[in-house]
């Protein structure tokens, strides 16, 4: 792709990001903890449902040494709602490590990578956004727009060609007030987000879009619920609690009811996450 297609496509997205820029509260911030965990929270969850949580959570564990110093059963109760409760275990483990090597959030990508949970799209957003050092930061809007703009025709665009173009396009300079990483990035996802409401989402043509499964009825959903329950349970809950208790919730909504040995295996995956712990017949987060 030649360089006078790029600076274009630059000049597209910067003028585009102007025009559609959201202010964000965790855009407010370079604290590297706030944003690490507004980046944790926007995986998968739309910006209405962490707009709020985001401000709860920081108020409930301000910085990485108060979350640290947190119960995964607290930290679980926190994240209640904004799914995928792996990602708060992760977030809880990684503040130890990071509490452990003297509570500072790295800006190394190395560093970062190597945390619990911290993938390399995480550790391009806390490197662009808190430290505003250039990064290859690809997540669904970014995607969004460097495939409307620049393989507008293409199907099964894999990430592998998307990639170098993310990298080649962010700025070097972090002391340009209108074109560092962190504007950059904010106009990507800007532009992105209105291009999946106007337009056929174009991320429908990237090799790695699948789409989300329905979570009613679904496996996540039985083990949202039955965290939900042990959370209520501070003590520790038997089998057969949390079995009735699921049966009683399924009942209300007609759902298939839940057998022992389902709810078993469900308790068995939650433990070996590190969500809850069992003993002498209770189970409890």
């Amino acid at each position: 792709m030649t360089g006078d297609r790029l600076a274009g496509f630059r000049r597209t997205v910067l003028e585009r990001g102007s025009e559609l820029y959201r202010d964000l509260p965790w855009r407010r911030s370079r604290d590297p903890y706030e944003v690490w965990v507004s980046e944790v929270m926007l995986q998968q969850t739309q910006v209405a449902r962490v707009d709020g949580r985001w401000q709860h959570w920081l108020g409930r564990f301000p910085t990485v040494d108060a979350l640290a110093a947190a119960s995964t059963a607290d930290v679980l109760d926190e994240w209640q709602g904004l799914g995928y409760n792996r990602r708060a275990v992760a977030l809880l483990r990684a503040a130890q490590a990071i509490s452990a090597s003297g509570g500072r959030v790295p800006s190394d990508r190395a560093a970062l990578v190597a945390l619990p949970g911290v993938g390399p799209s995480t550790a391009a957003g806390i490197r662009a956004f808190a430290f505003d050092l250039p990064a290859t930061y690809l997540e669904t809007n970014v995607r969004a727009v460097f495939l409307h703009e620049l393989f507008p025709t293409d199907d099964r665009v894999p990430d592998s060609e998307l990639l170098p173009l993310v990298e080649a396009t962010c700025p070097s300079d972090s002391h340009d007030p209108v074109d560092d990483p962190r504007t950059w990035y904010f106009s990507l996802l800007d532009y992105g987000a209105w291009l999946k409401r106007s337009v056929p989402n174009p991320t429908r043509r990237s090799l790695s879009h699948v789409r989300q499964s329905r979570f009613e009825g679904s496996h996540r959903q039985k083990r949202a619920e039955t965290l939900r329950v042990l959370l209520a349970h501070g003590e520790g809950a038997t089998l057969e609690d949390v079995r009735r208790e699921l049966i009683e919730d399924d009942r209300g909504v007609g759902r298939i009811e839940l057998d022992a040995d389902e709810v078993l295996s469900i308790l068995e995956e939650l433990r070996n996450e590190g969500m809850c712990t069992s003993n002498g017949g209770l189970w409890q987060v």
